[in-house]
């Protein structure tokens, strides 16, 4: 196993190396999710004259992404603050990948066809954070 040929100063370097890669997946995720809820007002003018009941779930659907995105960097942040290699962490760091990258993958097939620069950097941005995520478990 690879632990057990590191040195004691290999280990430290590699847990800290560990949450780094945590904390970053963890604040692209807050911060977009953040980002994501500044537009809502003009996003929904953006979709023209529609019905009020189209406009207030196209408030919520807007509204919900924002928030579960800030809700998923604030477990991996606040997990890895607690303790980052608990059992429990793990679970919540894998779920937490399993997450993004089907936003992603939902992101790729419709918000990335849309020709506006935010909408095309969704997916990349979470895998980017679900990778970095994940490389803190593995490694």
């Amino acid at each position: 196993m690879l632990s057990e040929k590191l040195t004691h100063t290999n280990k430290m370097e590699l847990y800290m190396f560990n949450q780094i890669l945590f904390y970053l997946g963890g604040v692209i995720t807050l911060v977009w999710g953040i980002a994501h809820l500044f537009p809502t007002k003009s996003v929904v003018k953006g979709f023209g004259e529609i019905s009020i009941d189209n406009k207030h779930i196209i408030t919520m659907e807007w509204i919900i992404e924002g928030i579960a995105l800030i809700f998923i960097g604030v477990i991996v942040i606040g997990v890895t603050i607690i303790d980052h290699i608990a059992k429990v962490s793990t679970f919540i760091y894998l779920a937490s990948v399993i997450v993004l990258l089907l936003l992603a993958v939902i992101s790729l097939f419709t918000g990335f066809k849309v020709n506006f620069l935010p909408f095309k950097l969704c997916p990349f941005l979470f895998s980017f954070s679900a990778i970095l995520v994940l490389l803190g478990c593995v490694l």
